[in-house]
């Protein structure tokens, strides 16, 4: 099952570094989430880290993001978003046809995001183009699983459920023997 990420725009005061005052100020983060109810509630917690208690975040939108995978990388500050062409030889046509896919890639520069998509892309199969990369204006991205929540908890619980589900290992002997009747036949 693939993530589906949520692209909240949050507005909160925030600390300008370069003058010293407090500034609000609306800024798109990524959460991943199964709904946008779910969405709301994970930027709520997620920002509730940052503020104190006075303070508040106002979310003015929540969108579903078009990014196929994420990919963060250590020692980088900012989010690049990558547009990746797959291409493909259409038999009927005869002609090649281009799938646009989205990564968001985390790097220092543009270069280094290049670098980067070639790195993640290095083992696929088919052949691809990179036509563009740009800088995001997302400012954090929050995984399901952070490894900073109760993951453990979280897990414990999902396996229980995914063990808690019957399954039926019987064999069906009228079955087998008719695959075997036409398996000899030939």
């Amino acid at each position: 099952m693939s993530a589906t990420w949520y692209e909240c725009k949050v507005k909160y005061r925030k600390l300008d570094e370069t003058s010293g005052t407090q500034k609000v100020k609306t800024e798109p983060f990524l959460v991943d989430a199964i709904s946008y109810t779910e969405a709301e509630s994970r930027i709520t917690e997620e920002m509730s880290v940052y503020l104190s208690d006075t303070e508040e975040i106002k979310i003015t939108n929540i969108k579903v993001a078009n990014y196929t995978e994420i990919h963060p990388f250590e020692n980088s500050d900012r989010w690049f978003k990558s547009r990746v062409s797959l291409i493909a030889f259409d038999e009927e046509s005869g002609k090649e046809r281009k799938t646009n896919m989205y990564l968001l890639i985390q790097a220092n520069d543009v270069k280094e995001a290049y670098d980067n998509t070639i790195g993640v892309m290095k083992d696929t199969m088919g052949e691809y183009t990179i036509p563009a990369i740009s800088e995001s204006p997302i400012v954090d991205v929050f995984p399901y699983f952070s490894g900073e929540e109760d993951d453990m908890k979280r897990l414990e619980k999902f396996t229980m459920l995914k063990n808690s589900v019957p399954v039926d290992n019987s064999m069906d002997e009228e079955l087998e023997m008719a695959d075997a009747l036409v398996t000899e036949e030939e």
